[in-house]
């Protein structure tokens, strides 16, 4: 690289070198911060003055070396071919001042007589040479030379003004306290030059680029460059290599050359470095010399050289990648005791907790006795921001500074709990330590009440009994929550309910009270519990939806993932699949709502939603994210959700190998104990019955309702195994027992409306007689269209289709199928694109039939628009909210289409219709 900024130093050293070579000798001292390019300097001219035949002798100072006599001369005398008896000369000198008096290691001391022989006899052999070849020497790193050498060059520097020689000292701007007295002595020498080296200037920085990366890149990145290395050419060229090999900045290159440049500056400004980056961020000298152990203007010294050195910034450092690098740079032993100074420093000036249990988490120490408390407070403005990592750092250090007692138990509740967050089984090893302490007394009873939550979710059913049945021992006032965790165990574990709680609807005046150590979070969900157990369809999505609102409002707590979890899981059963979506993005824009554990629950209700819309490749992709996020181990009991949702997309999507190798994962034995089990039961039975087992699909199916009727939880919106049995039995040829089942679903209370009474008229339909199947279908069609489930709506016609294509109805059989397999198509579900495609040709053929267009030309472009996302499936809601319209408008244009193509009711719309639908629409809106 070319040198930049440094043609006046060439032409100032030239002219210098000039007057040596005719006798008049000349002294540099050669001054600029660290990295600024004083060796790279003094290389090229030296270079230069040998091709004018001056001897070129140098030397390095090394602070390795400081303590080694004379070490800077032997490097001089042997730095270049010289006569072999003048090297003679110079080694017994050396050799003598070694056996003899040392001499003084500074050059203002008064020297001894055998120390100023020796001195003489070096300098005289230098002026001997001197007087055969002109003289160039040069000392780089000044500072660090040993003491005899330091005195043999001041020596030489007051008697070369009549010798050959330009003698040049490389050094610092701001020379180390014992130096001063030289540098100061030298500089009242009539023949001593000073030489200042500087940073490079923008400019510079954006010509060396040019060189370098060419024009465009030098333009774009000299400003960043320039700020980060301060103008630093040892730092620059680092930035520029980083650029080359990774377009940015790297600990590698840049961090080294940070170090590389702290260290040529010296010991005072490492040990400051070293602190400003443990304390990280800038502070005054006196904290500084606490922190490093050194005095104030100390640290002011080291401030001003590391600053005029590129490296800092405003008492900071100018990247972080800068930081970075001396921090590592750091011994461990070392980083330590620095933060735990920091830490008591800040703690003395009352500085933010998190700060102060930054340096403690950094230390490892948790030993004073204000520690605990400190990093306790940490961990929960942590948790609130959503640095749930950071927040178990501080938990666990203030779990070991703990000693075993009331106090470390609690503390090994919220570790759990922490870690719950980021992965359920990193909090595994927690539970049975905190089981223990439940029984022994030393965790309270509202702690416990948590814990249980925890066991069941990673199946560890019997802990959680023998918890439970603690708890349940103890006096009432003393459990507290009990009632409330009964009532959440008759939904989601109802095995361990050992009966239906009496909690009351949501309004109740008793028990809306709660005490002071009941968990409100908690208590909601047992009412949310209690209204699902009691079958109050509307009522309990309601107190979804309040669930959900109190969780986007509240701090995180042990229960929000299960309340979550069972309120969005409410409102997809109930079909609000639009709000159920609109939660999971407002919950997720929560900093304390994007650890893994909540990232995969949302994911888990998207491809459930997905799913129930016939939306098949969002709902398996959403279900491999829930699964990606959480793995499946961590799932524990839960992962019959996601994994159901999975299973049934694929089969649904014809994907039967993928299928088959889901049901091949292993899934916890007690998966049946739980609500999340009856997912994974008819999730296989449906792929049983997809790939023809009917008998073991019909297996699972009655299992469900076997396990449902017994725990009180008969509720088709949760798992419709009544009707998916009966599609069991038709496949067995046993209609009279498929419109049983479906009978059945139809007689029970709150099926109005919904999904579970447009599957059961389905089965009634397509087991009775074919006069019947036109009205059955129609009034499930209209359901399936008000839920928005495109695939069962693709089901529903096709069974219509062919109902009345038996009742002679060709023309209306053809348009309706071309419907089906449209939808079929949209959803991907490619058993049912094929079925429809294998059946008679009167039908089949209808879907490459032109249709009739002519007529189509009479809708206007809004009815045009309208009509296309009929087609599509959408509602009239979701119409409205597509086109930015009133549901009534929607219902105006469909009337006047309708009425233009001589149909009487969207299901006769042309198919083709679909083709013309707003941008994005196949991908968007649900049923709300």
């Amino acid at each position: 690289m070319r040198l930049l900024e440094r043609g006046d130093h060439l032409v100032r050293l030239g002219l210098l070198l000039d007057d040596s070579i005719r006798g008049e000798g000349r002294t540099v001292l050669l001054n600029g911060p660290a990295g600024s390019g004083k060796t790279e300097l003094l290389r090229n001219f030296a270079e230069a003055a040998t091709k004018s035949d001056v001897l070129f002798l140098d030397a390095i100072c090394s602070p390795a070396e400081r303590k080694i006599p004379f070490s800077v001369l032997s490097q001089l005398f042997r730095s270049a071919p010289l006569p072999p008896g003048l090297v003679a000369r110079a080694g017994q000198l050396i050799d003598r001042a070694l056996t003899t008096t040392a001499p003084a290691t500074s050059p203002y001391e008064e020297l001894t007589f055998e120390a100023v022989q020796v001195i003489h006899g070096l300098s005289q052999v230098i002026l001997d040479l001197a007087a055969e070849t002109p003289l160039l020497i040069g000392i780089d790193d000044i500072r660090n030379a040993d003491g005899p050498s330091w005195c043999c060059l001041h020596y030489l520097a007051r008697r070369i003004s009549s010798a050959r020689i330009l003698l040049v000292l490389a050094g610092e701007d701001h020379p180390e306290p014992e130096n001063s007295p030289l540098r100061a002595e030298l500089l009242r020498l009539p023949n001593v030059a000073e030489l200042h080296v500087g940073l490079l200037g923008q400019d510079a920085v954006t010509g060396l680029l040019t060189d370098e990366l060419g024009a465009r890149a030098a333009h774009r990145l000299a400003p960043a460059l320039h700020a980060a290395s301060g103008g630093n050419p040892l730092l620059l060229h680092a930035l520029v290599e980083d650029h080359r090999e990774a377009a940015g900045v790297r600990a590698e290159g840049y961090g080294r050359a940070v170090l590389r440049c702290a260290h040529r500056a010296g010991p005072e400004p490492v040990r400051i470095a070293r602190a400003l980056a443990v304390l990280g961020e800038p502070a005054q000298p006196a904290a500084l010399g606490d922190l490093a152990d050194t005095t104030p203007a100390t640290v002011e010294r080291a401030l001003r050289t590391l600053t005029a050195a590129g490296l800092l910034d405003g008492g900071d450092f100018r990247h972080p990648a800068a930081r970075a690098a001396v921090l590592d740079d750091l011994p461990t032993t070392e980083r330590a005791a620095y933060s735990r100074r920091a830490a008591e420093l800040l703690h003395r000036q009352g500085a933010d907790p998190v700060a102060v249990a930054r340096h403690l988490v950094d230390a490892g120490d948790a030993a004073p006795l204000w520690a605990r408390d400190l990093l306790l407070e940490a961990a929960e403005h942590a948790l609130l921001d959503g640095r749930v990592p950071w927040a178990v750092e501080c938990l666990e250090l203030a779990h070991r500074g703990c000693q075993d007692g009331p106090e470390r138990a609690v503390i090994r509740a919220r570790l759990a709990d922490a870690e719950w967050q980021l992965n359920p089984l990193a909090a595994a090893h927690h539970l049975g330590p905190l089981v223990a302490d439940l029984r022994a007394g030393r965790l309270a009873p509202r702690h416990g009440v948590p814990l249980i939550r925890q066991l069941l979710w990673l199946g560890r059913v019997t802990e959680a009994t023998e918890a439970l049945e603690h708890l349940r021992a103890l006096p009432a006032p003393e459990a507290a929550g009990l009632r409330d965790l009964e009532a959440w165990l008759a939904v989601v574990h109802p095995p361990l309910a050992p009966h239906r709680p009496r909690t009351a609807a949501p309004g109740g005046p008793e028990d809306g009270l709660t005490g002071p150590h009941d968990d409100v979070r908690l208590r909601s969900l047992a009412v949310l519990s209690d209204l699902l157990t009691r079958g109050r369809r509307e009522e309990t999505a309601e107190q979804a939806e309040q669930t959900l609102s109190d969780l986007s409002l509240g701090r995180p707590d042990p229960w929000a993932v299960e309340a979550a979890l069972l309120a969005l899981q409410v409102l997809v059963q109930a079909g609000r699949y639009r709000a159920a979506e609109r939660w999971c993005d407002d919950l997720a824009e929560a900093a304390t709502r994007r650890t893994p554990v909540w990232r995969a629950v949302f994911a888990a209700v998207r491809a459930e939603t997905a799913l129930r819309r016939g939306e098949l490749a969002e709902a398996m992709a959403a279900a491999r994210a829930a699964l990606t996020h959480l793995p499946p181990g961590a799932w524990g009991l839960a992962v019959g959700f996601p994994l159901a949702t999975l299973i049934m997309a694929a089969t649904r999507a014809g994907d039967h190998d993928e299928g088959a190798r889901l049901l091949a994962h292993p899934v916890p034995f007690e998966l049946n104990a739980g609500r999340h089990g009856l997912h994974y039961l008819h999730a296989r039975g449906h792929y049983y019955l997809a790939t023809h087992h009917p008998h073991a699909a019909l297996a699972d199916f009655m299992s469900c309702g076997e396990l449902m009727r017994g725990w009180g939880l008969d509720l088709p919106d949760l798992v419709p195994w009544r009707t998916s049995a009966a599609e069991a039995w038709l496949r067995l040829g046993n209609k009279d027992r498929a419109r049983r089942l479906a009978s059945d679903q139809l007689a029970r209370p709150g099926t109005d409306g919904t999904a579970a009474r447009a599957s059961s008229l389905r089965i009634l339909a397509t087991s009775g007689p074919a006069a019947r199947w036109p009205q059955l279908l129609t009034e499930a069609l209209d359901i399936f269209e008000d839920h928005g489930n495109r695939l069962e709506q693709a089901h529903t016609l096709a069974d219509l289709s062919r109902a009345h294509y038996a009742l002679g109805e060709k023309r209306r059989a053809r348009m309706v199928f071309r419907r089906a397999w449209h939808l079929a198509k949209l959803c991907r579900a490619r058993p049912l694109t094929e079925e429809l495609l294998s059946v008679p040709s009167g039908l089949s053929g209808a879907v490459a039939e032109p249709e009739e267009r002519a007529e189509l030309s009479r809708l206007t472009d809004s009815e045009r628009r309208v009509a296309s996302l009929a087609v599509m499936g959408y509602t009239n809601r979701e119409i409205a909210g597509k086109l930015f319209i009133t549901a009534s408008t929607v219902e105006q244009h469909l009337t006047r289409v309708y009425r233009k193509l001589d149909v009487k009711r969207r299901q006769e719309l042309p198919v083709h219709l679909g083709t013309g639908a707003p941008g994005g629409a196949e991908h968007g809106g649900n049923a709300a």
